[in-house]
C-alpha cells in the first residue's frame, strides 16, 4: 500500500469521525431525535478518530520525534478507552438498572472512566505540541483539536453545554487536519507489508 492511499483512508476516517461527533452533538442537544440508529452509531466516532490519529502521526512522524510517538500512543490509548466507554454507555448500561449503573460508576468503572479521560487529555496535549513542532499540519486546526478535546474528554465533569461546544470545536479541528491528510503526497517509498 502506498502512503498516499493510507493518508486518504485515514483522512476519510477523520472526516467520518467529525461527522459522527456532530451527529452525537446534535442528538445530545435534542436537535436530532434519539433513534435506534443515532444511538447505535454514537460510539464509532472515537473509533474513527483512532484511525485518523494514526494517519496524522504517520504524516508527522519524521519531524515529531519521541514526543510525537508518546503523544500518539497516549492519544490512541485514550481514544480506544473513549470508544470502550461510549460502547458501554450505549450498549451495556441501557440493559442495567439505575442502582447497578450507580454502583459501577461509584467503583472501579467510574475510576476507569476518569483514568481514560486523563490519558486522553494527556495524549491530545502531547500530540498537539508535537504536531505544532512538526509544522506538517495547520496550526489552527491543531489548536482547535486540543482546545475542543479537553472539555470533550470530560463528559461527566463539565456542564453539558461546555462538553458539546468542546466537541464541536474538536470536530472542526479533526475535519481540518483530516483534509490535510487527504491531500498529503507520497513523501517516501511505498510502505512495505512487513514494515511500519
Amino acid at each position: 500500500m502506498r502512503q498516499s492511499a493510507l493518508y486518504r483512508a485515514t483522512g476519510a476516517a477523520g472526516l467520518v469521525c467529525a461527522v459522527l461527533l456532530l451527529v452525537n452533538i446534535l442528538r445530545r442537544a435534542g436537535a436530532l431525535p434519539e433513534t435506534a440508529l443515532t444511538h447505535a452509531i454514537a460510539p464509532f466516532g472515537a473509533l474513527a478518530g483512532l484511525f485518523a490519529i494514526t494517519g496524522l502521526y504517520l504524516l508527522i512522524r519524521g519531524t515529531a520525534g519521541r514526543l510525537g510517538l508518546i503523544g500518539y500512543l497516549l492519544n490512541s490509548a485514550g481514544l480506544a478507552g473513549a470508544f470502550a466507554i461510549e460502547y458501554t454507555l450505549h450498549y451495556v448500561f441501557p440493559l442495567l438498572g439505575r442502582p447497578t449503573i450507580d454502583g459501577l460508576l461509584a467503583g472501579g468503572t467510574g475510576r476507569a472512566f476518569l483514568v481514560t479521560s486523563v490519558v486522553l487529555i494527556a495524549g491530545v496535549l502531547t500530540f498537539s505540541v508535537a504536531a505544532l513542532r512538526s509544522g506538517a499540519l495547520p496550526a489552527v486546526a491543531i489548536a482547535l483539536y486540543a482546545a475542543g478535546m479537553i472539555p470533550g474528554s470530560l463528559r461527566n465533569l463539565v456542564p453539558v453545554p461546555v462538553y458539546l461546544v468542546g466537541l464541536v470545536i474538536a470536530a472542526v479541528g479533526i475535519a481540518w487536519m483530516s483534509a490535510r491528510l487527504w491531500t498529503a503526497r507520497e513523501e517516501t517509498a511505498p510502505l512495505q507489508a512487513s514494515g511500519v
